[in-house]
């Protein structure tokens, strides 16, 4: 690591105050941070000393959606061999999956780290890590088959519409991995709906049967996966949201390692539950031609995005809930808007994006009423203490 110090303080030294290439200094910077401790301290102010940076916050994110990555990236593998009826290995499933998803991923951490660097180096200030985590993201979130372009200019939308034009890392009021799917979905919807873009297409066939299970029962038809199937994930969707097992898997580390908010999670489950519950309840004997009121509750909570929006997205610190009881308000609506946009819009089953989205809006409203409720109790006690001690 010493040579690795040296060698990074040699580069460096052109970049310096003063030096020829000061203005690219931010660049630079970003490896150096990325590797090492960051050796900068603040001036004035009083501050809590701890090991816990937004570099280690970003890097336990990715960490905790590493399981779900591997499983999707296998799982692609498996949907395409599927199709083809032939032996194969879980080798070969998982080199045909890393073939169709680490383009994307590149592709997104090129786009969206160019353009943090362009706007650190115009702005003058250092580049923040919190585009690890929605590089990570946003390929995981989108079906398998998208042109790389695509996924290039939904970024580009993310990073400069849903994030920079906010002022950065840590200012912008929406989630921008879900900012670039809800660009992708609006601008490009043949490429991110029906039955044929859900899993990877094998050229030599004619037609693919690729169509989710809520896209199934949304046309009104029968699944043919039972529980066990839908909560292990090897069904198709999004590259990496299939598997509700290995969604809790990063909840748990999350939680764990309280980077994630429990509240928000447990709310957003409790929430997606009592809707599923209450429509199942009513399409039982009123709504009987709509097959997503009769779909089972709980299957409604490991079928789609539901987990994996509810652990990744709707628990991001700068766009959520800050309160304790706003983030179980924040959380139990995503869970009620999500189920209720899922199932009262066949046309887009999968209503988590929106429900995540229409809360990161709501979040700072939220919040406001909690302090200001908590603010009337407190006067409130005050006001009876003064009269019992007069």
């Amino acid at each position: 690591m010493n040579w690795i110090r040296k060698r990074l303080d040699k580069i460096k030294e052109p970049f310096q105050p003063g030096e020829k290439f000061e203005k690219f200094a931010p660049a630079i910077n970003a490896l150096d941070t990325f590797l090492f401790v960051p050796n900068h301290k603040t001036k004035k102010g009083a501050h809590i000393r701890d090991a816990v940076d937004l570099k280690r916050t970003m890097i336990t994110v990715v960490l905790a959606l590493v399981p779900a990555l591997l499983f999707g990236i296998w799982n692609t593998g498996y949907q395409y061999y599927k199709q083809l009826d032939v032996e194969y290995t879980f080798i070969d499933a998982f080199l045909h999956g890393a073939y169709k998803v680490v383009p994307m991923i590149i592709v997104s951490y090129a786009v969206g780290l160019g353009i943090e660097f362009a706007f650190a180096v115009k702005r003058g200030h250092e580049v923040n890590e919190g585009y690890l985590v929605t590089g990570l993201l946003i390929p995981m979130i989108m079906p398998v088959d998208i042109p790389l372009w695509m996924v290039a200019l939904s970024v580009a939308f993310a990073v400069l519409i849903g994030k920079e034009a906010f002022g950065g890392t840590g200012m912008n009021i929406l989630n921008p991995a879900l900012t670039a799917r809800a660009f992708a979905f609006f601008a490009y919807p043949t490429y991110m709906s029906g039955d044929k873009v859900w899993v990877s297409e094998a050229s030599n066939l004619s037609a693919v049967s690729g169509e989710t299970i809520l896209g199934t029962l949304a046309a009104g038809k029968s699944v043919d996966y039972n529980s066990a199937s839908m909560f292990f994930g090897t069904i198709p969707g999004s590259i990496a949201e299939t598997s509700a097992l290995l969604v809790l898997v990063g909840a748990l580390i999350l939680i764990v390692t309280k980077v994630g908010s429990w509240r928000i999670i447990a709310g957003g489950f409790i929430g997606a539950a009592i809707m599923g519950l209450i429509f199942n309840a009513l399409g039982s004997s009123v709504f009987t031609g709509n097959a997503l009121m009769n779909f089972p509750w709980y299957n409604h909570l490991i079928v789609g995005s539901i987990a994996f929006g509810v652990v990744f997205m709707a628990t991001d610190p700068v766009s959520a809930a800050q309160t304790l009881k706003g983030k179980w308000i924040y959380g139990i609506l995503i869970g009620i808007f999500g189920i209720m946009i899922r199932i009262f819009n066949p046309a887009y089953p999968e209503g988590i994006m929106l429900a995540i989205l229409l809360m990161n809006v709501f979040a700072p409203t939220i919040d406001h009423y909690v302090i200001q409720g908590n603010i009337k109790r407190r006067q409130k006690r005050l006001k009876l203490q003064t009269v019992k001690s007069s």
